[in-house]
């Protein structure tokens, strides 16, 4: 199986950004950072691509939202994290 293509939104000092990125650190895990600290582009791009979303870090799977760290962590908890991840 593939490893899907993971997308991370976050801020320069957002803890909880540190903790998503760790969990995926130690799930061995490639990602792609945005980072929205200055705004700009990207942050508009995660609006658009994430409707209603007002904090980071938002997390993206295969293009499709999965949330912010509680809620991969919750995944993770409850063993459905890594099916999503392709481990």
């Amino acid at each position: 199986m593939s490893q899907p293509k993971i997308e991370i939104y976050t801020k320069w000092g957002c803890p909880y950004c540190v903790a998503a990125k760790s969990l995926l650190d130690k799930k061995g895990v490639a990602y792609e950072e945005y980072d929205l600290t200055m705004g700009g582009p990207k942050r508009t791009e995660m609006l658009e691509r994430v409707p209603g979303a007002t904090t980071v870090p938002q997390i993206l799977i295969d293009d499709k939202p999965f949330g912010g760290f509680d809620d991969i962590n919750a995944l993770d908890r409850e063993g459905k994290l890594d099916p999503v991840l392709g481990l």
